[in-house]
This record gives C-alpha cells, structure tokens and sequence, in this order.
C-alpha cells in the first residue's frame, strides 16, 4: 500500500514538473502561446507504468521491482527533460533570428527615413539658396533703380540750378553795377531837386 501510494506520488510529482514545464511561455504573450502549444504539442504514448504496479508477495521483491520501475521512470523523465530543453533552444534560438531579422528591418527603416529626410533637407536647402538668390536680384534691381533715380533727380536739379544761375547772370546783365547806380541816383536827386 505505501509502496503504491508513492509510486502514484512520484508519478503526480513528475506530471507536474512535466506540466510546468510545456506550459511556462518564454516572453510571449500566455494565451497566444497556450494556442500555439496547443495545436504544435505532441503528446507522448501513454505510458505503461502506470496503472501496472502488481504487487507481489515477497515485500524484497516488491522493492526491487519498485526500484527499477523508479529508475526506468526517471530515465523517462531525464530523456524527456532533455527534449525539452532541446525544443526550448530551438525556440529560443529561432526567437533570436526573428529578433535580429526585427532589428535588421527596423535598422533599414531608419536608414531609409534618414536618407529621405538628408534629401528633403537638401531640397530645402536648394529652395531657400534660390530664394535668396532670387531676394538678392531683387534687391540689387532696386537698389539700381533707386541709384537711377536718384542720378536723374540730381541731373535735373543740377539743370535747374543751371537754368537759374543763366537767367539771373541774363537778369543782372541788364542791372547797373554799384558805381553807376551811384552816379545815376546822385542824376536822379539833382534832377528831381532841380525840377
């Protein structure tokens, strides 16, 4: 009896190692992996130590019987154990690759955005050099025009200065210089004390 309710100790411990195990998720969300594992999980052969203790009636035999069922066991433990941790590697692994896959898309991404945005820039660059360009011209055509115009606004003041200075030298032709006015005034008072 003691020899039995061990054997379905062990049994339920190592299901439950065995459990732990296929169900633990490495990162992934649980229930996606759960499906996964569900539909990918091969089970195994049911197996045939259970439910096929007998008990004999020698208790030496019974415990050596009993010894060898649990170290057959245990070797079906370890070799499961071992494929186990294989499949988990192997899904690690892939993990890895889909990971650097992931990193070498994104890398790619970032290098495509930052050649788009060097030649957005560029494009920029060229813009504004043309428009200051183009301000520059402008500037420049004013100015001359300003200089233009301030060139004839000064010719034409110096035309009418000149025209000025040749109507008053034509004017003060006519006029009596100093010494004459002087004679002609003293003329004039004789005269009109004369009259």
């Amino acid at each position: 009896m003691a020899s039995s309710r061990s054997l379905s100790r062990t049994t339920l411990q190592i299901s439950k190692t065995a459990r732990l195990f296929s169900t633990s998720s490495a990162g992934a969300p649980r229930s996606s992996h759960h499906n996964h594992h569900q539909q990918n999980h091969k089970y195994l052969e049911p197996n045939a130590y259970i439910g096929s203790w007998e008990a004999p009636k020698d208790p030496k035999e019974a415990e050596k019987r009993l010894a060898q069922l649990r170290r057959d066991y245990a070797k079906q433990v370890k070799e499961v154990r071992k494929e186990y941790i294989k499949e988990v590697e192997l899904m690690r692994l892939d993990k890895l690759r889909k990971d650097e896959a992931r990193r070498e898309a994104l890398r790619l991404q970032n290098e495509e955005r930052k050649r788009l945005k060097t030649e957005a820039a560029k494009a920029r660059a060229q813009e504004r050099q043309l428009a200051e360009q183009e301000f520059r011209q402008t500037l420049l055509k004013e100015r001359a025009e300003k200089l233009e115009n301030w060139r004839m606004k000064e010719n034409l003041r110096k035309e009418n200065k000149k025209e000025k200075n040749e109507l008053l030298r034509r004017q003060s032709s006519i006029w009596i210089d100093e010494p004459e006015l002087e004679k002609k005034l003293l003329e004039a008072i004789v005269d009109t004390t004369a009259l």
